[in-house]
């Protein structure tokens, strides 16, 4: 048995085919803008000081630091503590690179691909994280995991297997896209095996005990429902990959709850915590008249944005046979009227947008 489990390791341990790409990124559409071997991603200052803390808010309350659960209420950012293969960047609408991969391997139709991990990746509890945690990442996914990654996984990833201690690959199913699949199976989570295997924490369940992941972020403390507070792994592995270079600068990460928006802006107000993006341009337009304001301590800013830009619109279900005809979907957006009630009830804040890749070249021009 030892003999022909050897035997059967080798192929699997073979380099890619001669005609797959080899690539330490992968773009949905088009070209990468970050060669191999870049320094710093162009919108971080690679030398920002690292220390001091950012606080939020979060809405209503929290149950639950297990934010891939169907059970309970997670804490926000409580995805903070894991990672993935493959990290997006905040410019350009459509690209991932290698965080915990260092390379990947796919053919031409991206029927599959190889990630090849770095050997240096851990745990924040200090173990290796190994192919074999992708692998069973992704099992746990596909059985017990939230809807939205069952549905993918289990329509379109025929299967995920370890090829080596740091190298595993995933196979897509035929006859389903797989264009978008090497960054949906390279953006899934990855979890301690060890951990699951070791602590007897069920998936499923809601927990305040968060797992153990490899992020740069660990937890501090909580108030259940009130408060958490992240804190800085000063022994983060992956600190100074070039895709890291210049983030998480904050030593704590506070966030703080409020049961509704208006309580929020008023904590806001009071200094509860430091720093929120605004979502009402009623209070945008006339609320940030406060004394921390008039005496220079809170600043009102629009700073620049390369992400795609965000709207609000009418979405129609075209199994309606009503809705299929594209008169009645232009009738019922004639029926709005932007310019009035932009200048009527939003202050004339907002901007038309003209396409679902606004802020971006993918944009038709």
């Amino acid at each position: 048995m030892a003999i022909a489990a050897a035997l059967i390791a080798v192929p699997m341990s073979l380099p890619a085919a001669a005609d797959d790409i080899t690539a330490h990124g992968i773009s949905t559409f088009g070209e990468l803008k970050y060669d191999a071997g870049f320094p710093h991603l162009d919108y971080v200052n690679p030398d920002a000081p690292k220390g001091g803390e950012i606080s939020v808010w979060g809405f209503g309350s929290f149950d639950s630091m297990h934010p891939y659960s169907t059970k309970g209420r997670s804490g926000q950012l409580s995805s903070i503590f894991f990672e993935s293969l493959l990290e997006s960047t905040a410019d350009e609408p459509d690209s991932s690179y290698g965080l915990v991969a260092e390379s990947m391997e796919y053919p031409e139709d991206r029927s599959e691909v190889i990630f090849n991990m770095r050997p240096e990746a851990r745990f924040s509890d200090g173990t290796p994280l190994t192919a074999a945690d992708v692998v069973f990442s992704y099992e746990i996914l596909r059985d017990k995991g939230l809807p939205s990654f069952r549905a993918v996984i289990e329509k379109q990833v025929a299967s995920a297997e370890a090829l080596g201690p740091h190298r595993v690959k995933f196979t897509f199913k035929d006859g389903v896209p797989t264009r978008d699949l090497p960054q949906t199976v390279g953006g899934l989570p990855i979890f301690s095996k060890t951990y699951y295997e070791t602590s007897g924490a069920d998936f499923e369940d809601s927990t305040l005990t968060p797992a153990i992941g490899s992020g740069p972020y660990i937890l501090d403390s909580i108030d259940v429902g009130q408060q958490i507070v992240y804190r800085r792994n000063p022994d983060y592995w992956g600190k100074d990959l070039p895709i890291n270079k210049g983030r998480h600068n904050f030593d704590s990460i506070r966030v703080e709850y409020f049961a509704d928006y208006n309580s929020a802006f008023e904590g806001f107000k009071a200094g509860t915590y430091t720093f929120r993006t605004e979502a009402s341009s009623k209070i945008w337009a006339t609320g940030y008249d406060f004394p921390a304001m008039e005496k220079g301590w809170a600043v009102k800013d629009t700073p620049p944005d390369g992400t795609l830009a965000s709207g609000q619109s009418f979405v129609f279900n075209l199994r309606r046979d009503r809705f299929q005809d594209i008169r009645v979907r232009k009738a019922v957006g004639m029926m709005f009227n932007f310019e009035w009630s932009n200048k009527t009830l939003f202050y004339g804040i907002y901007e038309r947008i003209e396409s679902f890749w606004e802020n971006s070249y993918l944009k038709a021009s």
